[in-house]
């Protein structure tokens, strides 16, 4: 189960980043930079988890 959630987590956090590497790309700076802030706390938040 532990495999399972690992991959989906990174599987979510590839695919969040890739959205804000096209939005950076498409002269979008402001939500790429909120995109990136939001991929960062999908790396960080399990650390702070109760389990």
């Amino acid at each position: 189960m532990q495999l399972f959630i690992f991959v989906t987590l990174a599987a979510i956090t590839f695919y969040t980043f890739g959205f804000g590497v096209t939005l950076w790309k498409g002269k979008q700076k402001i939500s790429a930079i909120a995109v990136f802030f939001l991929t960062l706390a999908i790396i960080v938040l399990p650390f702070f988890s109760i389990f």
